[in-house]
């Protein structure tokens, strides 16, 4: 791969327009963050319940921050990179806005209370209602019901024209686009791989966004890609954000005490080799007695360092990346001392915070809330006529109606209409269906 190509400024679906004073880049970071579906991740699950007393991280200012450390990891990869690449330093600045902009929206698809609503809408087609429409939907496209992917839905929410919208949703650039397909492949056509990030109805847009990156296919048994470069920066800023910002909530909300997230954080430090961090922790733990500000100073010298070892990590195998044989993600390949510690803080979140029942409540909730939802709403779009179901399909947003015979479009408006709703109005909505007050 060659950045010429891997940066292309072209927009999907588009004509091609002079920018104005902000590049093409920077135009599309604007796009999405002034977009309702950015706005709606406020009320969006992270992964502890919303709202609360604590200011727990919502998956808005999880994308907020993660778009900080993935500008971060590219600006010093690049400037590393420069040092052998003099004529790099001049894409810096795109660079760094393309992986912002990705980290932005990396989450859209996500539909209300995280991965349970994922887990939901899969359900309902494998073991629900859903599964009697099996044959009424193409092989390929049932393997996008039957295991639903927030990354898919991602692509399909910046590319898909909703009713009443413009050609090509968001109108990104290719090069944004490419960079947030962490798995450049469709369901149906994944071979052993879990996840995937392309729907049956996005494959013209995903063959168009790679072919026009120059992004080569790489499995000639599967309709497999090479991802883009910059998409290992946007993936290693979020697994940076979401292993140590998950814990810090968790202190907060009184979930893990003091020292276990203090030890969590210091057992990426090395005693022999990180000297100056335990001076300088001795210093400021000297002066500063608060229990949260002196957590936020471990937090903050933490992603620091996966910062630089992300971008080390990216430099020492840059050509196995940009001819595509680069295997799975930056932080996979931390050196020992680290990944040990990485495993070790894990595996202290999947005991202490993801089994901790505030948060298995909020999953029990969404399956409750969600699977209702579909099954009401898939009901309604197929069986349009009945009394009920007329006055059902009036609560959905004129963007989210087809007028189409196919089951598919019909099941996919259901998905985007409910993938689109906040944690609250799902609740909401839930309640107003079954008389609840």
């Amino acid at each position: 791969m060659n950045w010429t190509d891997l940066l292309s400024n072209k927009r999907y679906a588009q004509p091609h327009k002079s920018a104005d004073i902000r590049s093409s880049f920077q135009r599309d970071y604007d796009r999405i963050i002034f977009s309702s579906p950015f706005r709606r991740l406020q009320n969006k699950t992270q992964v502890f319940p919303l709202p609360g007393a604590q200011m727990v991280h919502n998956r808005l200012t999880h994308s907020l921050e993660v778009a900080s450390v993935g500008r971060s990891i590219a600006c010093r990869t690049v400037e590393k990179i420069a040092e052998k690449h003099p004529e790099m330093k001049e894409r810096q600045s795109d660079i760094e806005t393309i992986v912002a902009t990705a980290c932005l929206a990396h989450d859209l698809g996500n539909p209300p209370f995280g991965h349970s609503g994922e887990d939901t809408i899969s359900s309902f087609f494998k073991d629900g209602a859903g599964k009697t429409l099996k044959d009424q939907v193409l092989p390929e496209q049932w393997s996008d019901l039957i295991a639903f992917e927030g990354n898919a839905n991602a692509f399909r929410q910046l590319t898909h024209q909703f009713t009443g919208r413009r050609a090509g949703g968001f109108s990104l650039t290719t090069a944004t686009l490419a960079t947030l397909l962490k798995y450049p492949y469709p369901s149906f056509d994944k071979g052993n791989r879990k996840k995937y990030n392309v729907f049956y109805s996005e494959i013209d847009a995903f063959k168009e966004v790679v072919e026009e990156c120059g992004m080569p296919r790489i499995d000639d048994g599967h309709l497999v890609y090479a991802r883009h470069p910059l998409s290992y920066m946007m993936e290693a800023a979020d697994d940076i954000c979401y292993l140590v910002l998950d814990m810090e909530d968790a202190h907060k909300r009184g979930i893990v005490s003091t020292e276990a997230i203090e030890s969590c954080f210091t057992a990426f430090f090395n005693e022999k080799k990180d000297k100056g961090f335990f001076n300088h922790k001795d210093e400021v733990y000297h002066s500063v007695t608060d229990v949260n500000e002196r957590m936020a100073f471990l937090r903050a010298m933490l992603i620091n360092k996966l910062v630089n070892l992300a971008s080390d990590i990216f430099l020492k195998n840059y050509d196995a990346i940009m001819e595509g044989r680069f295997e799975k993600s930056l932080i996979a390949h931390l050196p020992e001392y680290e990944k040990n510690a990485l495993e070790f803080c894990r595996n202290e979140s999947v005991k202490h915070i993801y089994r901790h029942p505030s948060v298995v409540k909020i999953e029990l909730t969404g399956f409750n809330v969600i699977g209702t939802l579909m099954e009401e709403f898939t009901d309604a779009v197929l069986n349009p006529d009945t009394p009920y179901n007329k006055k059902l399909l009036s609560l959905v947003p004129e963007q989210f109606k087809v007028e189409t015979d196919d089951t598919y479009t019909k099941l996919q408006s259901v998905i985007d209409f409910i993938s689109n709703m906040t944690d609250l109005y799902a609740v909401k909505l839930y309640k107003d269906l079954r008389g609840i007050d």
